[in-house]
């Protein structure tokens, strides 16, 4: 036998019902200890809001941990000798995103991924067909060339297990250099 939904009276109001049971359930806070008015918005209870325990008090969620604490946290912090990209090299310490590392017994590599590229600038080669008619010097703007650097130096320090990568823009060989010296006097300071 199967049973048919029936159809509400059309003298009852059954709107709130049907909005009810779209809605998502709240949640239950327990009754003792402080009420959840603390931690309610327009909307309920505010996003990242816990319910009270039962002792009656309101706890922050745990931190995430992002790295294991290091021996160095506890080196003394000094005035920055270098900086390359993301990282700063102290006396004793580098500091990263990742972390804080010593800089006695940290390697360092530097990687060049750049490259630069020669060509003949367009209003060369416009010059070059104009005067090339009206005499034959236009070949000569055919000699200028256009150097363009794209990429970056790629830097990894090390120590022990962790290591942090960062990578450099450069928009020139002279920048390049700068960033492999830069790597070069790091690597004399974690000696």
């Amino acid at each position: 036998m199967t049973e048919t939904p029936q159809s509400p009276a059309p003298d009852q109001n059954h709107e709130g019902a049907e909005t009810a049971r779209n809605l998502p359930a709240q949640p239950q806070w327990p009754a003792s200890g402080p009420g959840p008015q603390d931690q309610q918005g327009p909307y309920g209870p505010q996003p990242g809001a816990f319910p009270p325990p039962v002792g009656g008090r309101y706890q922050q969620p745990p931190q995430p941990q992002y790295g294991q604490s290091l021996p160095a946290d506890g080196l003394p912090a000094g005035p920055v000798l270098v900086t390359i990209g993301d990282i700063s090299v102290e006396q004793q310490r580098i500091v990263t995103p990742a972390g804080v590392l010593p800089t006695h017994g940290a390697n360092w590599s530097a990687m060049d991924m750049s490259r630069t590229e020669e060509k003949i600038p367009a209003w060369a080669i416009v010059l070059a067909i104009i005067f090339f008619l009206a005499c034959l010097l236009g070949l000569l703007f055919l000699l200028v060339k256009e150097r363009k650097t794209t990429g970056f130096v790629q830097v990894t320090v090390q120590h022990g297990n962790r290591s942090h990568n960062t990578h450099v823009g450069v928009s020139s060989p002279n920048q390049v250099a700068d960033v492999l010296a830069r790597v070069n006097f790091a690597r004399t300071l974690c000696v």
